[in-house]
């Protein structure tokens, strides 16, 4: 059985990797944006807002280590990957052109990566606030 300095280890680790994910999606968000002069679309700037604070309130958890950092970055993440899992979808054309939220300026399914046919700006999202929402909830899970 592990003891406890072990496991608040291994809870601090989880938290690390969770601001990692955050940290690398944020720079990576304004690499596209700041230095490539990807627009970003109207769903890639409310999933930016779910984005940026994590960086910060992660980050706040570290140092000394926060059991409550959950309750503050879950909701944080779960709401940015509803947006990355919505436009995903709209990305892919499951969702009509008609009720887009992009109607003006930078078009939502704008291709502007797309590597091996999967990887796109929004896959990347869905993909990063996906481990960061899994990691929570066993962190969650571990601390109650």
């Amino acid at each position: 059985m592990p003891n406890s300095d072990q496991t608040s280890n291994s809870n601090w680790t989880i938290l690390f990797i969770c601001w990692l994910i955050a940290s690398i999606s944020a720079l990576g968000s304004l690499f596209f944006s700041e230095i490539m002069n990807f627009a970003p679309c109207v769903l890639c700037w409310y999933q930016r807002i779910c984005l940026f604070p994590l960086v910060l309130i992660l980050s706040m958890g570290l140092f000394h280590f926060d059991k409550s950092v959950v309750r503050f970055a879950l909701p944080l993440a779960l709401i940015g990957w509803f947006i990355a899992f919505y436009h995903n979808l709209l990305y892919s054309g499951i969702i009509p052109e008609s009720i887009q939220p992009c109607s003006q300026g930078v078009s939502c399914t704008e291709d502007y990566i797309n590597l091996f046919g999967i990887f796109t700006i929004p896959m990347l999202a869905l993909i990063s606030f996906s481990a960061i929402a899994i990691l929570l909830f066993m962190l969650k899970r571990r601390l109650s």
